[in-house]
């Protein structure tokens, strides 16, 4: 039975569009307008916060109220010339955890599918269409709690990809691939478009300039600050230096006064040692999948004063040696060991440390910040491990002030951008002065200036004698925090490695990132 063919694309059409979230001193976005023919591939660019999240999720319908059931947003958004819904439109997520919907890789792809009442041989066709254009290779059978978080967001493409929607609204589809896999993924996302209305929002501008027919840049004030051919708004100058524009130089870190970051407890010397550390990961359950090997024999010693980047393409085990270095998750092969002062007063296996030991000792900034969030607003987030262990908050004041978050101190935290959550836990984890900080893909989702404080608190934690690991795939940031190239740790499929491997080849099955 020949498939039936995916919805026409849609016009859009804003108009007076302000969204003000609970808590928010101003409006995200303030009285914005745009329309946007049917079958137009638009870029939707700005600094990180300045509202291009808020306005795909409008564009989708899926803006959420307030606390007591208010609207947060004033205007007109129509789809189609119709009122926008949910399902109006295809979203991607800025998180794909968020668009997780089944345990296992292809039943949350045919999730959306199913829902349209196809057949099932058609469910399926789509599955392994969008699998194969969004560059999934795990497999459908691949449960979704072993992908690492590059896996992840292929996958919740893929979602919506077999949707086949008049309008495909992606939200950093690319930003936590490496290079060759995004390329390969954003010539995907441009096939799948072929036919649709197309809005994406992504920090890479020269990845997408040459394939869009119009720019739509936000200001940080909510509005509209500039709009038309790339040519004419990706031009020197625009954004005020917080864009990424093609051809511009690379950003400097940002100056940090030295000792702010000093850690309570000195160290020096190797503050870890790992030696032949596997991991392999067992889920329960009336029929449980197969063991999967994450990681296999991995030597690593991490020194103090130094960042220690931790490399590979998406899916080598780069979050997983994380974890185990954080003391998170107990290695179940090989043997971790805390040296030297931070060793002092505990057992030596980072493992077996209660929370408050872990806390009082390491830093930890996750790949999903939002996972790590325990209160109800930036500021009270940004000091709570500090506050748990009886150290004053205005350490955790300045670095809001720093990383730009001061005006959005009293906001939940889980209304923030994901650029903007990403740096409210590298404050959470800096506030505490920790001996040991370990962050997951600190940079995805900053601007140009953001970019730039970020890279400037890792590099100044080591100055200041914190033994600082990063896990990432931007090649800028490991250059920056990493300038002898001589400190990374390189893994694919869970082993370290002497050399790069390409990223056209794909992760073993059953690994994870």
């Amino acid at each position: 039975m020949a498939e039936a063919a995916g919805a026409a694309p849609a016009a859009l059409r804003v108009r007076g569009l302000s969204v003000t979230p609970p808590g928010a001193a101003r409006p995200v976005l303030d009285g914005v307008d745009l329309d946007v023919p049917a079958g137009q591939r638009v870029l939707l660019a700005g600094p990180s916060g300045a509202g291009k999240s808020t306005l795909l999720r409008a564009l989708a319908g899926v803006l959420e109220e307030g606390p007591g059931g208010e609207p947060v947003a004033t205007g007109e958004v129509l789809v189609a010339g119709e009122p926008t819904r949910p399902g109006a439109a295809g979203l991607l997520l800025q998180d794909p955890q968020d668009a997780v919907v089944a345990a296992t890789a292809g039943r949350d792809t045919a999730f959306g599918p199913e829902n349209l009442a196809l057949p099932r041989e058609q469910v399926w066709e789509r599955v392994a269409r969008a699998h194969a254009a969004a560059r999934f290779t795990a497999g459908r059978g691949r449960e979704v709690a072993t992908l690492s978080g590059g896996e992840r967001q292929r996958l919740a493409l893929a979602g919506v990809l077999a949707l086949q929607p008049g309008v495909l609204l992606l939200d950093e589809p690319t930003s936590m691939l490496d290079a060759p896999t995004a390329e390969a993924v954003r010539a995907a996302v441009l096939r799948a478009a072929a036919g649709r209305t197309l809005v994406v929002v992504d920090h890479d501008l020269a990845g997408w300039a040459g394939h869009v027919d119009r720019v739509v840049l936000l200001g940080r004030d909510g509005r509209v600050a500039a709009d038309g051919p790339p040519g004419r708004v990706l031009v020197p100058g625009a954004g005020e230096g917080e864009l990424w524009l093609p051809g511009a130089p690379e950003p400097e870190p940002a100056a940090v006064p030295a000792g702010l970051l000093a850690p309570r407890l000195p160290v020096t010397g190797d503050v870890l040692r790992g030696a032949g550390l596997g991991l392999v990961r067992r889920r329960r359950g009336l029929r449980p999948p197969a063991p999967a090997t994450v990681l296999t024999g991995v030597d690593v010693d991490v020194p103090a004063g130094r960042v220690t980047p931790l490399v590979g393409v998406s899916g080598s085990g780069k979050s997983s040696l994380l974890g185990v270095l954080a003391g998170l998750t107990r290695p179940t092969a090989g043997e971790l060991r805390a040296c030297g002062a931070l060793a002092g007063g505990v057992r030596p296996q980072p493992w077996r440390w209660r929370s408050r030991e872990l806390a009082a000792r390491t830093g930890w900034v996750p790949q999903t910040p939002e996972h790590a969030f325990v209160r109800t607003t930036a500021r009270a987030e940004a000091a709570a491990t500090a506050t748990a262990l009886g150290l004053p908050a205005a350490h955790a004041d300045a670095l809001l002030e720093l990383l730009g978050l001061a005006h959005r101190a009293r906001v939940d935290p889980f209304r923030l951008s994901g650029g903007e959550q990403r740096r409210l836990a590298l404050v959470g984890a800096l506030a505490a002065s920790p001996a040991v900080l370990l962050a997951d893909e600190p940079s995805v989702g900053q601007d140009r200036r953001t970019w730039s404080v970020v890279a400037g608190l890792l590099r100044a934690a080591a100055r200041d004698g914190a033994a600082v690991v990063v896990s990432s795939h931007d090649e800028r940031l490991v250059r920056v925090v990493d300038p002898g190239g001589d400190g990374a740790v390189r893994l694919h499929a869970g082993r370290r490695v002497a050399a790069a491997v390409p990223a056209a080849v794909p992760a073993a099955a059953g690994r994870a990132s």
